[in-house]
């Protein structure tokens, strides 16, 4: 007999690890996706139309505390319930429906990075590397027993989506390579440690604006972590909103100048000089009107240099 599932899923990781059940043969009775935000621009595979392929039956409830979609859950009692990058946290009495457990897919080396956009802050706290766990579901996010992991690397110009794509990969490996001795009972159940300090929350757009008083890395950083398709890392010169979308860190340093950052025109590139005497270069950057024409931009910074505001 096929083992049943009721999956859990949203986004690339989502649609890749539903056609491993799916290739593997496993009866996925229900499929509970998200609408797509009418506010995010939507850059990667759909779930529901991944479902509407295969004919299986596909809800978007408003919460997983519905009381109509935990009795659906509860009588197709499931061997199994999944759960792959769907962005809310499932609750006991959902849990409790998986007859022989109930995982999920994360994306970093737990215990590292549990909670939210784990890519991203991995990015941000300037991890070289993460990558993608499978573990059991319990009512902590992301504290459950580990099954298995895949590290990949995070190269320091490796921008959010690079590693994202890396991370989706591992997800599918860990997943495959998994299944059968899930299925027969043989996979591992490793405890992890619940670690201080690794709790990371939703990140907002907002939370982009960069703030000229840090170091040079730690605001290159903050660019790749945010990078396009996210909302992007962002500034403000002369009163304009200005989306950095691109950065390096140059091995050249300037003079240190505490409190006072930056924008100068040096041989036809755009370059920040950081308060810690880091210099930045700027790749790509746009305004409100479009790509902003940073050799034009390099000429008129030579003449006159800009101060850069925390």
């Amino acid at each position: 007999m096929k083992p049943t599932a009721v999956v859990f899923a949203y986004s690339e990781v989502g649609v890749r690890c539903l056609e491993v059940l799916l290739a593997a043969q496993v009866d996925v009775s229900l499929v509970v996706t998200h609408d797509d935000d009418p506010n995010e621009t939507r850059w990667f595979a759909s779930v529901a139309e991944l479902a509407e392929k295969y004919r299986l039956a596909c809800i978007a409830p408003a919460s997983v505390a519905d009381a109509a979609l935990q009795q659906r859950v509860a009588e197709l009692a499931p061997d199994f319930i999944f759960s792959f990058y769907y962005r809310f946290l499932l609750g006991d009495a959902l849990l409790e429906c998986a007859r022989r457990g109930a995982l999920n897919i994360h994306g970093s080396l737990l215990p590292k990075f549990r909670g939210r956009a784990p890519v991203n802050w991995a990015i941000l706290r300037g991890a070289t590397e993460t990558g993608a766990t499978l573990h059991y579901m319990v009512a902590r996010a992301d504290a459950g027993n580990i099954v298995d992991q895949q590290a990949v690397p995070i190269g320091e110009d490796d921008d959010a989506l690079t590693v994202f794509r890396r991370v989706s990969a591992a997800a599918e490996t860990i997943l495959a390579r998994s299944l059968s001795r899930l299925i027969d009972g043989s996979a591992p159940s490793i405890p992890q440690p619940i670690l201080p300090g690794e709790y990371f929350g939703r990140r907002r757009p907002e939370d982009g604006r960069i703030d000229w008083s840090r170091p040079a890395r730690v605001i290159h950083n903050l660019v790749r972590a945010v990078a396009p398709p996210y909302p992007g890392a962002f500034t403000f010169v002369n009163s304009e909103r200005w989306q950095i979308n691109r950065t390096k860190v140059l091995a050249e340093r300037c003079e240190p100048a505490p409190r006072l950052a930056r924008l100068t025109g040096v041989g036809g590139l755009c370059i920040a000089d950081c308060v810690d005497g880091g210099r930045l270069l700027i790749v790509a950057a746009q305004a409100d009107g479009g790509p902003i024409d940073l050799v034009r931009l390099a000429a008129e910074l030579e003449r006159a240099p800009l101060q850069l505001s925390p």
